[in-house]
This record gives structure tokens, C-alpha cells and sequence, in this order.
């Protein structure tokens, strides 16, 4: 029987509520172990070289050293770190230098639990993943241009059209969906399909556009037109 790798995790958090909750949620997840915890970034790098895990999860706001920051020397010194930002901020100019930085994910502490085992595996197998309220903001600027460049074309008579020659009827939708900043749970509830039907089709939209990530996946699909732009 195939089982899944163990998940090593560092929980970074100075808010010691917020840290259990977050540890309880995980605990509940097989493959997963926090194997270490800190409530300041200054005990980011001495955590993670002491307990060598999978994946920091790192609160942006700490009292002295920040969570960006602390990512920062992590990725200086242990250049291999897999950081997950925790923050309350949906701002873009948060996002980016979180990602600027080195972090390989950007959750928002409204996640739910599905959202957050998520996007621990996915970061351990070395992708990334972003709260799909994010990836609607990162994208705002993507679809202002698309709206320019869909009038500049419309002007000359030249019609964008669903990738149905690569995507089936239904991925289409999810990607619109996604697109739309929602999450696996909103497209299975838009769509009337399971949360796993959800994601075998993500995997199968990625597999397909030849992308990493659903980040990816929509901003490529934005430029090439392939979806609706609000």
C-alpha cells in the first residue's frame, strides 16, 4: 500500500491562540507533523536548521523580526526553506514582496482547514499556492490590460474563443471560475460537483496548459484571452 510522505512543518505565529489552532487543525492530518513552533521570526533560522522540516508557515506580523523578513534569511541561509506566509492582508503590494522574497505561498488567515492542507502539500511537492482571494487581486492588473487588448482586437474584428481545442466544456468552466478568484469549495458549489471533481480537473487544466500552478494557469489564460474579464 502507497501512504504519503510525512510532512515536517514549523509554525511560526506570535499569536499563541492563532498557533493552536492552527497546530490542532494539522495534527488531524496523518502525514503531517509540527515538529517545531516560535512566535517571532528571530527563531525562524535556528528552527529550521535544528528540525530541518518540509515547510515554515510564517505569520507576517511579528513584533521583531517580521515574517518577510524572516523569510528572507531563510532563503539566504537555507536556500532549500519552503515558507508559507500567514497573513490577514490582501493588499497585491503585500503579496508580491512576500513572493519577492522567497516565499512559495501566501495564505489568508480567513483560510479554511481544506485550504490550508492544501496548500502545505502542494508547497512540500515543491508548487505554489496562493488564497484565491490573492490570486484575484495579483490578477487585477492582468485583466485591466486584457480589457485593452480585447477592445484593441475587437476593433480590428479578430474574436477570442474558449480553448476548447485543448480544454473540455467543463474545464473551461472551472477556469473561468478560478479566474474569478473563487476556491475548489465555491466552484463545486457554482458548478453543482464535488470538491475532488474540482480538483481533478484544476490538475487536469494545469496538466493540460503545461503550468505549475493555478496562479499560472489564469494569469496565462488571461492574456491569451481564454477568459472573461469583469
Amino acid at each position: 500500500m502507497i501512504t504519503e510522505k510525512e510532512v515536517r512543518i514549523v509554525l511560526i505565529d506570535d499569536h499563541k491562540l492563532f498557533r493552536e489552532g492552527v497546530k490542532r487543525i494539522l495534527d488531524f492530518e496523518p502525514s503531517f507533523e509540527v515538529v517545531a513552533e516560535g512566535d517571532d521570526g528571530s527563531m525562524a533560522s535556528k528552527l529550521v536548521k535544528e528540525n530541518a522540516p518540509d515547510v515554515v508557515l510564517m505569520d507576517i506580523n511579528m513584533p521583531e523580526i517580521n515574517g518577510v523578513q524572516a523569510t528572507a534569511d531563510l532563503v539566504r541561509y537555507f536556500p532549500n526553506s519552503k515558507v508559507i506566509i500567514l497573513s490577514i492582508h490582501d493588499d497585491e503590494s503585500y503579496v508580491t514582496h512576500a513572493l519577492k522574497t522567497g516565499a512559495q505561498g501566501y495564505l489568508l488567515k480567513e483560510m479554511d482547514s481544506d485550504a490550508l492542507i492544501d496548500a502545505i502539500k502542494v508547497v512540500s511537492d515543491g508548487g505554489s499556492y496562493l488564497h484565491p482571494r490573492v490570486t484575484h487581486n495579483l490578477v487585477k492588473e492582468y485583466r485591466r490590460l486584457a480589457k485593452e487588448n480585447s477592445s484593441s482586437i475587437a476593433d480590428k474584428g479578430i474574436e477570442y474563443r474558449k480553448p476548447l481545442h485543448l480544454l473540455t466544456k467543463r474545464e473551461c468552466q472551472v477556469l473561468q471560475l478560478l479566474a474569478d478568484g473563487k476556491s475548489n469549495r465555491a466552484v463545486a458549489e457554482t458548478l453543482y460537483i464535488s470538491e475532488k471533481t474540482v480538483k481533478n480537473h484544476v490538475s487536469n487544466i494545469l496538466q493540460k496548459m503545461n503550468v505549475n500552478d493555478r496562479t499560472q494557469a489564469v494569469v496565462s489564460a488571461i492574456r491569451k484571452g481564454w477568459v472573461e474579464v469583469i
